[in-house]
């Protein structure tokens, strides 16, 4: 147990304030003593140390001291389990925003107030919501790892109020726009326009998908693979999440038209959709040359490739898929996410459901007319 008593260059000096010494053991026995003015104030240090020593939760004040830029170059490399563009999506927002704005920071420096106030500076400068949340998921996922390192007793990232992300306005195509655009778009990436609206597959994974993937016997699509494209670099692999990797069935005519555009690929681990020359099919580039001026030609600007998965799910519900069928054909993680981007188009699907309860009923015989003995 750790004491407390009159620090000894002060007794016997009357013209010397009195402090008071704290002595405790740290959690490796070392004897550790720290100063204060008031004895009060040494006995609740020495109860709370005394309680955190034998609970494990003990940290050493020293390490605090690392400075923040300091931290995140020894946590840095251990973020190697991320994907390629991820990394350097993150390492772009540290350099841009954490670096600059905590540039002498102590770790033990960076309070509650002074990460409020660094979200508040961020908005003010005018970037978008969903920067600042990801410049703080960022910030608080590096002071974590300190607590969990002991470095720090605790993190300031707690119930810091940041600035609402508002829904984006999402753009769905009908059937018939859908076919002007497929119609639009240069021949080649025709099928892809259909298999993306009533697929639902996201870019990366329609410039991902491979011909091993494609089941004609059950009209199915499997999306296991994504393309990725950082730096001019571009890279395969597994989708981000569980969910994401997932089947789809496409409508027969979809199929039968997919069908006929790769019956002359030989190598089944070929990606379906490549660049007008071959090789794989760089997304960037695509929306440049053949997406832009295709919507532009439709009539349908503004619209993104992202569009093709919305309109995708927005068909789906106008053709009665409930709210868990829709999650899994999209590979959202929860029925929840699939209820808020898209909860406001449900009741006209569950309208069309009552219509046709109603045609069923209409051909049941009527119950309450006495039967003919």
């Amino acid at each position: 147990m750790g004491s407390v008593r009159r620090s000894p260059r002060t007794i016997g000096r009357p013209k010397i304030e009195a402090t008071w010494d704290a002595r405790y053991r740290d959690s490796n026995g070392h004897q550790r003593t720290k100063t204060f003015k008031r004895q009060a104030d040494a006995k609740a240090f020495i109860a709370t140390t005394d309680a955190d020593v034998l609970r494990g939760e003990w940290v050493n004040p020293s390490s605090g001291k690392i400075l923040l830029e300091n931290w995140i170059e020894d946590w840095w490399p251990s973020t190697t389990n991320l994907r390629r563009s991820t990394r350097v999506r993150d390492r772009g927002y540290i350099d841009r925003y954490l670096l600059p704005s905590f540039s002498g920071y102590r770790l033990d420096t960076i309070t509650h107030t002074v990460v409020q106030n660094w979200v508040v500076a961020l908005t003010d400068r005018g970037l978008a919501p969903s920067t600042v949340k990801l410049a703080y998921g960022l910030m608080k996922k590096i002071l974590e790892t300190a607590v969990d390192t002991g470095l720090i007793r605790s993190s300031p990232c707690r119930k810091i109020s940041l600035p609402k992300i508002e829904h984006e306005e999402m753009r769905f195509l009908d059937p018939m726009q859908v076919e002007l655009l497929a119609r639009s778009i240069n021949q080649q990436y025709r099928v892809l326009i259909l298999v993306g609206c009533y697929g639902g597959l996201r870019i990366g994974e329609l410039a991902g998908l491979r011909l091993c993937r494609i089941n004609f016997l059950k009209g199915t699509v499997e999306i296991a693979e994504i393309a990725d494209e950082t730096s001019g670099l571009l890279t395969y692999g597994p989708p981000k999440t569980r969910a994401s990797r997932r089947i789809v069935s496409l409508p027969h005519s979809v199929m039968k038209e997919l069908q006929d555009y790769v019956k002359e690929m030989e190598d089944p681990d070929g990606v379906v959709f490549t660049a007008p020359h071959g090789g794989g099919l760089r997304v960037n580039s695509w929306r440049r040359r053949f997406w832009l001026p295709a919507i532009k030609a439709a009539g349908l600007e503004p619209l993104r490739p992202h569009d093709m998965r919305h309109t995708a799910v927005a068909i789906w519900i106008a053709a009665g898929a409930s709210n868990l069928e829709v999650a899994r054909r999209a590979g959202h993680t929860s029925t929840s996410f699939t209820l808020d981007r898209y909860g406001h188009l449900f009741p006209a699907a569950d309208e069309a459901l009552r219509e046709r309860l109603d045609a069923l009923i209409a051909n049941v015989p009527n119950s309450s007319k006495k039967q003919d003995v």
